[in-house]
Protein backbone atom coordinates (compact mmCIF):
# COMPACT_ATOMS: atom_id res chain seq x y z
CA UNK A 1 0.00 0.00 0.00
CA UNK A 2 1.02 3.39 0.06
CA UNK A 3 0.04 6.46 2.01
CA UNK A 4 0.58 10.09 1.85
CA UNK A 5 0.85 13.17 3.34
CA UNK A 6 2.43 15.95 4.95
CA UNK A 7 4.36 17.39 7.52
CA UNK A 8 5.89 20.24 9.11
CA UNK A 9 8.16 20.48 11.86
CA UNK A 10 7.10 21.73 15.05
CA UNK A 11 10.45 21.78 16.79
CA UNK A 12 14.16 21.73 15.73
CA UNK A 13 16.51 21.95 18.61
CA UNK A 14 20.75 21.45 17.77
CA UNK A 15 22.51 19.87 20.20
CA UNK A 16 26.49 19.99 20.75
CA UNK A 17 28.46 16.92 19.06
CA UNK A 18 31.39 15.55 20.92
CA UNK A 19 34.16 16.05 18.14
CA UNK A 20 36.34 13.67 17.48
CA UNK A 21 39.41 15.70 16.99
CA UNK A 22 38.87 15.84 12.95
CA UNK A 23 38.50 18.62 11.17
CA UNK A 24 37.15 18.13 7.82
CA UNK A 25 35.94 20.44 5.00
CA UNK A 26 32.30 20.90 6.26
CA UNK A 27 30.72 20.91 10.15
CA UNK A 28 28.99 17.88 11.43
CA UNK A 29 25.58 18.80 13.30
CA UNK A 30 23.20 17.36 15.49
CA UNK A 31 19.80 17.93 16.32
CA UNK A 32 16.74 16.70 17.65
CA UNK A 33 13.36 17.04 15.79
CA UNK A 34 10.03 16.75 16.55
CA UNK A 35 7.38 16.95 13.42
CA UNK A 36 3.73 16.48 12.35
CA UNK A 37 1.89 14.65 9.75
CA UNK A 38 -1.63 15.17 7.85
CA UNK A 39 -3.29 13.13 5.47
CA UNK A 40 -3.29 9.32 5.04
CA UNK A 41 -0.05 9.54 7.02
CA UNK A 42 -1.31 11.42 10.41
CA UNK A 43 0.72 11.42 13.81
CA UNK A 44 3.76 12.61 14.64
CA UNK A 45 7.48 11.70 15.21
CA UNK A 46 10.35 12.12 17.18
CA UNK A 47 13.85 12.50 15.13
CA UNK A 48 17.66 12.43 15.82
CA UNK A 49 19.26 14.26 12.87
CA UNK A 50 22.65 14.12 12.03
CA UNK A 51 24.26 16.05 9.47
CA UNK A 52 27.54 17.58 7.80
CA UNK A 53 26.59 20.27 5.31
CA UNK A 54 28.60 23.24 3.69
CA UNK A 55 26.62 26.20 3.99
CA UNK A 56 28.42 28.27 1.01
CA UNK A 57 28.57 25.21 -1.24
CA UNK A 58 24.63 24.33 -0.25
CA UNK A 59 26.31 20.31 -0.69
CA UNK A 60 25.84 17.76 2.27
CA UNK A 61 24.31 14.24 3.57
CA UNK A 62 21.62 14.01 6.48
CA UNK A 63 21.03 10.93 8.09
CA UNK A 64 17.83 10.77 10.74
CA UNK A 65 16.11 7.77 12.61
CA UNK A 66 12.49 8.60 13.43
CA UNK A 67 9.93 6.78 15.82
CA UNK A 68 6.81 7.82 14.56
CA UNK A 69 3.28 7.27 16.48
CA UNK A 70 -0.12 7.68 14.60
CA UNK A 71 -1.68 5.92 11.90
CA UNK A 72 -1.44 5.10 7.99
CA UNK A 73 -5.12 4.81 6.69
CA UNK A 74 -6.17 4.60 9.87
CA UNK A 75 -4.29 2.27 11.36
CA UNK A 76 -2.71 2.92 14.58
CA UNK A 77 0.78 2.05 16.27
CA UNK A 78 4.24 3.06 16.26
CA UNK A 79 7.23 2.30 14.60
CA UNK A 80 10.74 3.30 12.85
CA UNK A 81 12.09 4.44 10.05
CA UNK A 82 15.66 5.94 8.77
CA UNK A 83 16.46 8.01 6.04
CA UNK A 84 19.06 9.83 4.17
CA UNK A 85 20.08 12.07 1.18
CA UNK A 86 22.66 14.11 0.07
CA UNK A 87 22.53 17.30 -1.28
CA UNK A 88 24.81 18.81 -4.45
CA UNK A 89 24.31 22.20 -3.86
CA UNK A 90 22.32 21.78 -7.05
CA UNK A 91 19.77 19.16 -6.66
CA UNK A 92 19.59 15.63 -3.91
CA UNK A 93 21.37 12.35 -4.83
CA UNK A 94 21.33 9.34 -2.96
CA UNK A 95 18.39 9.00 -0.99
CA UNK A 96 17.62 6.27 1.04
CA UNK A 97 14.41 5.27 3.37
CA UNK A 98 13.61 2.47 4.98
CA UNK A 99 10.91 1.63 7.94
CA UNK A 100 12.75 -0.32 10.70
CA UNK A 101 12.39 -4.25 10.52
CA UNK A 102 10.39 -5.47 13.95
CA UNK A 103 9.82 -1.85 15.02
CA UNK A 104 5.82 -1.91 15.12
CA UNK A 105 3.93 -1.68 17.20
CA UNK A 106 -0.29 -1.99 17.85
CA UNK A 107 -2.35 -2.71 14.56
CA UNK A 108 1.35 -1.93 12.67
CA UNK A 109 2.86 -4.46 14.16
CA UNK A 110 4.58 -5.98 11.49
CA UNK A 111 5.26 -2.97 9.11
CA UNK A 112 7.71 -3.31 6.27
CA UNK A 113 8.59 -0.75 3.76
CA UNK A 114 10.34 2.10 2.44
CA UNK A 115 9.47 5.76 1.29
CA UNK A 116 10.62 8.80 0.66
CA UNK A 117 10.68 12.92 1.12
CA UNK A 118 10.61 15.91 -1.24
CA UNK A 119 10.09 19.20 -0.43
CA UNK A 120 8.16 21.46 -3.37
CA UNK A 121 9.30 24.75 -4.23
CA UNK A 122 7.02 26.29 -1.80
CA UNK A 123 8.56 24.83 1.21
CA UNK A 124 5.57 21.95 1.82
CA UNK A 125 7.26 18.33 2.88
CA UNK A 126 5.80 15.73 1.43
CA UNK A 127 6.42 12.00 2.72
CA UNK A 128 5.43 8.66 1.24
CA UNK A 129 5.70 5.14 2.62
CA UNK A 130 5.27 2.12 0.19
CA UNK A 131 4.04 -0.59 3.06
CA UNK A 132 2.57 -4.08 4.01
CA UNK A 133 1.88 -4.98 6.76
CA UNK A 134 1.60 -8.52 8.21
CA UNK A 135 -1.00 -11.02 7.70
Amino acid sequence: MRASGTFKVAEFTPAPVPQPGIETGVPVGFATMEKRYEGEITGRSATLFTSAYGESTGSGTYVAMESFDGALHGVSGTFNFAHTMTTTGQGTDSAYFIVVPGSGTGALAGITGTGGIVVDEDGTHRIWFEYELAA
